[in-house]
């Protein structure tokens, strides 16, 4: 009988919160001309999880959403389709059959999200309804409790499993980092989720505050970057929650190509979990190339 082998997370080392800031607010100040910013705000719609996680969801909402997701702005049909749509597994079935033909993935939060608090094989059984029903991409989140108590061995086991129920859909793993306390335990867990297996970390849920903050994104840019020289083994990163403004996208740009490089600057392996930032993005563009503000009643709030 195999026995698994784990890392020793207890050795992480101590993040410093004060470096870590300074480093933000100084790769905050470069300045971007207007061809690589116009790049910026395309390449940054691409990457986007359009998402739609209440209780209210219906179907016809989520064909909308699919249908933005395809075509952004109908008046720039040459505007890129962004990355996902991210929906309940419920709901997976009906957004996969309205992006069919796109480039458009389908993804799906499992694991009892976004608490987390249920038992190991009624989260398996949410990744594989929703796989089932055709989700390519699974995002899951961490047991927190457990992991603020040390259990790292559980926190590890669970992702495994979950990882394993995936099949051939990529896991995202959140880490709900505004409940994880410390920027220590940001990078502990992180290298928790890459070792054992995630395709992608991702900061948040949207539901906790603080969601997304540049300070958190880098140290988990960082654990990518260490990662991947120690085990060739590229994955991608996904801040979630609280980013609504283009400027603070093409920062989050620049965080990435400063830290992990070009090769992270696709939607392959760089996302933004954040439905509100995209008409954002479309208004900025439109002003670049257009010259002229349009109105945010010119665009669908889907």
């Amino acid at each position: 009988m195999s026995t698994t082998t784990y890392p020793d997370f207890s050795q992480t080392i101590p993040i410093d919160t004060i470096g870590v800031h300074e480093r933000v607010s100084r790769l905050n100040k470069r300045s971007i001309k207007k061809e690589s910013k116009v790049q910026g705000l395309k390449l940054a719609l691409s990457m986007i999880d359009h998402t739609t996680l209440e209780g209210k969801d219906s179907e016809g909402k989520v064909i909308q959403l699919c249908r933005k997701a395809i075509t952004p702005y109908a008046s720039m049909p040459d505007l890129p389709s962004v990355a996902a749509v991210c929906v309940y597994p419920n709901m997976v079935s009906v957004a996969k059959k309205t992006v069919a033909g796109s480039s458009v993935k389908v993804a799906s939060v499992a694991t009892a999200f976004p608490s987390g608090m249920a038992q190991l094989q009624t989260k398996l059984d949410d990744v594989k309804f929703a796989v089932d029903q055709g989700a390519d991409e699974i995002d899951m989140v961490i047991s927190r409790g457990q992991f603020l108590k040390g259990n790292y061995t559980y926190v590890f086991d669970e992702i495994a499993a979950v990882k394993e129920a995936c099949g051939n859909a990529h896991l995202k793993v959140i880490l709900e980092t505004g409940e994880l306390e410390t920027l220590t335990n940001v990078r502990k867990a992180s290298d928790l989720a890459m070792h054992a297996g995630a395709d992608f970390i991702k900061t948040s849920t949207g539901k906790i505050q603080p969601a997304a903050t540049q300070t958190v994104t880098l140290v988990m840019l960082e654990a990518i970057r260490d990662h991947y020289r120690e085990n060739g083994r590229m994955v991608g990163m996904k801040p979630a929650g609280g980013i609504r403004k283009a400027k603070e996208a093409l920062q989050y740009l620049v965080l990435v190509k400063e830290t992990l490089g070009a090769g992270w600057l696709s939607n392959k392996w760089f996302r933004f979990g954040a439905s509100s930032l995209t008409n954002d993005l479309l208004m900025q563009i439109v002003k670049q190339e257009t010259g002229v503000y349009q109105s945010s009643v010119y665009f669908s709030n889907d």
